[in-house]
């Protein structure tokens, strides 16, 4: 007598990895949207046909940089940006990242969160990683963010390439960290919505320090070769 003949259900196939979920419904927010990424960020999402709305402490400024993107990009403060988006990325400079999300822990509950910050330092010998207390700065999220689902993702992309028009390919992975396979999905899937990216699961968000760190490394990369360096990640 077989396992499947004494009664038991057979075990189901595999999920494909690829399979990802519909996110062209989803308004994107980007927090720090008047900022060189937060501005390509989400010039990028508008171009693929996503809903954007960029935040700024002043939703003047927000405004301003909404209209000179176009593409259906709105402006609003921080608070009301993460009040009207399904997803936020935190695209923050990394002095202001706790400040900014205490004060926005009520707006972002119940919000896919997606920090891009890097935590860096800069010397007379180039960048380096700092390291925060909670280990990264998309675990300094997650811990000020109970309410929120946190994950890591876009922190490799060049703000020159996202802000460039003349372009229409970004051609590079965005390495995907979080808890719970829906959201890192839904955040691979937002990625893959820009021409030439693909969203890759690269495990939990305490592997995201050396996800952010990598950044330093990638700034001595273009500095040598004068280049807009990305990732791409082999035989996957």
């Amino acid at each position: 007598m077989t396992t499947n003949d004494a009664g038991s259900a057979p075990k189901p196939p595999a999920k494909d990895p690829w399979d990802l979920p519909d996110v062209s419904h989803l308004t994107v927010g980007v927090l720090g949207g008047t900022g060189p990424q937060g501005r390509g960020l989400a010039y990028r999402f508008a171009r693929a046909g996503q809903k954007v709305v960029i935040g700024s402490r002043a939703a003047d400024r927000a405004e301003a940089a909404a209209a000179e993107l176009g593409h259906g990009v709105e402006g609003a403060d921080n608070a009301e940006c993460a009040r009207r988006s399904d997803v936020v990325i935190v695209a923050v400079p990394w002095d202001g990242h706790a400040k900014t999300l205490e004060s926005l822990r009520e707006e972002l509950a119940g919000k896919l969160v997606v920090d891009c910050v890097n935590p860096l330092g800069f010397d007379k010998k180039g960048a380096y990683a700092l390291k925060p207390e909670e280990g990264s700065a998309a675990e300094q999220a997650a811990a000020l963010l109970p309410g929120s689902r946190v994950t890591a993702a876009f922190h490799h992309l060049s703000a020159v390439l996202l802000q460039d028009e003349t372009i229409d390919e970004i051609d590079t992975d965005v390495l995907v960290l979080g808890e719970a396979r829906a959201d890192t999905d839904t955040v691979q899937a937002l990625a893959s919505r820009i021409p030439g990216m693909r969203g890759i699961f690269a495990g939990r968000l305490r592997n995201a320090h050396q996800v952010e760190s990598l950044v330093a490394n990638l700034i001595s990369v273009n500095r040598r070769y004068k280049a807009h360096a990305g990732l791409r990640t082999t035989d996957v």
